[in-house]
């Protein structure tokens, strides 16, 4: 710049004084990001470094907490899952219970029937031992009777009764009842069962109905 070009300016500044306006000073270009309009944050204004730099850690709170809210449902519907497998397992064993007492109110009716079958069967036994040659009229009855006892024993099975061995064995308190006491015969140790007075019968680990035995004393 030349120094016509300085004087010249200093005239017009000299001028605006005398005029009384005020100088126009020339501002400084905004400070943007190159090819945005944008504010740049700045070292000297805080309040713009922390608003630029918020999105970050705002960001890193909602995974936090998504990731802790998708953890709580996760443990409330095994919770909820174990729950149910507990609830099941209660009800089929309680539905197996109610179906085992019906059976049992059903079965021990029966077995006074089963023993009135087996009596009627030993005395036609005894009857036939008496005769000579027992007629045709008797044979038809025994036969008759053992078929009806036989079927109704092997429905009692399919139901799973079972019969309670009792000859030989030791004396169980879980298992038999002591009617009487007899001298052990020679050999045979104390506590053994000797005979059976009743037949006795469980269904499964239930027994419906203690054997009725001599004990040997």
């Amino acid at each position: 710049m030349g120094k016509k070009d300085v004087d010249g300016q200093v005239q017009e500044v000299e001028a605006e004084i005398a005029s009384g306006a005020a100088p126009q000073a020339k501002t400084a270009p905004d400070k943007t990001t190159a090819g945005t309009n944008k504010p740049v944050a700045s070292a000297d204004d805080p309040v713009a470094a922390e608003a630029v730099g918020a999105h970050p850690v705002a960001d890193a709170d909602i995974a936090a907490q998504l990731t802790l809210d998708l953890q709580r449902t996760k443990d409330q519907l095994l919770r909820q899952a174990a729950e149910f497998q507990n609830y099941r397992r209660r009800i089929e064993k309680e539905r197996a219970e109610w179906v085992r007492r019906g059976q049992i109110q059903v079965i021990e009716p029966m077995l006074a029937v089963l023993d009135d079958f087996r009596r009627s069967l030993d005395m036609l036994e005894e009857q036939g031992d008496q005769q000579e040659a027992p007629g045709p009229a008797y044979l038809a009855l025994k036969e008759g009777v053992e078929l009806v006892f036989q079927n109704f024993s092997n429905a009692l099975e399919k139901m799973g009764v079972e019969y309670i061995e009792a000859v030989g064995h030791p004396f169980d308190v879980h298992l038999h009842e002591a009617m009487m006491q007899m001298p052990a015969p020679e050999g045979t140790p104390p506590g053994t069962v000797l005979r059976e007075i009743q037949r006795g019968y469980r269904l499964g680990d239930r027994v419906l109905r203690h054997s009725g035995v001599v004990v040997a004393a």
